[in-house]
């Protein structure tokens, strides 16, 4: 059984499988950054609201598996508009996990997965 790994970017989904963990973390950490440094950080105006390059969110990397039954492992990162990343655990009710101090988004999402690992 196989790791899945969805990145969201705007319109576009990209798909892949890995039969390892640490390999999907890796994918995923590689594929968050480079989307984290091309975020456009502009604010959209609605007219009557504007969301801050931070409050959008401009890319999502889920990952989940190998299960096939529940409970089923799902956690990602989003990337922001102005850049940041924020990790998360959980599908339909996300739990945010925070990272501690000195670590990263990503080094946080491994240690919640029980990875270790670069944390980058």
């Amino acid at each position: 059984m196989a790791w899945k790994l969805t990145v969201r970017a705007g319109p576009r989904v990209e798909r892949s499988q890995y039969d390892r963990l640490g390999d999907a973390l890796d994918a995923l950490e590689a594929r968050a950054r480079e989307l984290a440094n091309d975020a456009p950080g502009k604010t959209v105006d609605l007219k009557f609201r504007h969301f801050e390059p931070a409050q959008q969110v401009v890319a999502r990397i889920e990952l989940s598996g190998p299960q096939r039954l529940l409970p089923q492992v799902r956690a990602g990162i989003d990337v922001r508009g102005d850049g940041s990343t924020e990790a998360y655990l959980g599908h339909v009710t996300r739990a945010v996990i925070a990272p501690e101090e000195g670590d990263t988004t990503y080094g946080a999402l491994r240690q919640a997965l029980g990875s270790g690992g670069p944390s980058g």
